[in-house]
């Protein structure tokens, strides 16, 4: 049997992507179902008023917001993003988010292969 790359959900089993992480009064709660060297992909629910502070990411970033609305800051712009609605944060652009509502969200991070198989020959010289 092969490695499972997706983890922490069921296999052969239709499910509400929404459902699979759930809200904690004054917490941000994750759950991840991929990582990899390319990859990764994470589901969070945040409450309300709960954030996570600026920084910046080695990949493209594409969120899904699967309930709620949230405050999106990518360098100098703000948007607001509703349940049903995406958006990507570049790689290395520093970036926030912030839960004027409680809201859930689906992070995939693609990274690079070039730039990590790059730096990976790097370290082998």
């Amino acid at each position: 049997m092969s490695k499972e790359l997706i983890k922490n959900i069921d296999f052969r089993k239709v499910l509400e992507m929404e459902s699979l992480v759930d809200y904690q009064e004054g917490r941000v709660i994750s759950r991840t179902l991929a990582q990899g060297r390319t990859m990764s992909m994470t589901l969070f629910a945040f409450d309300k008023g709960e954030e996570i502070s600026t920084h910046s990411a080695g990949g493209d970033a594409l969120v899904y917001i699967l309930d709620g609305e949230a405050e999106i800051s990518i360098g100098e712009e703000t948007f607001i993003v509703k349940k049903g609605e995406t958006i990507v944060m570049p790689a290395n652009v520093p970036h926030s988010l912030f839960a004027i509502e409680r809201f859930k969200m689906q992070l995939v991070v693609i990274f690079d292969l070039g730039t990590v198989s790059r730096a990976n020959l790097k370290l082998n010289k």
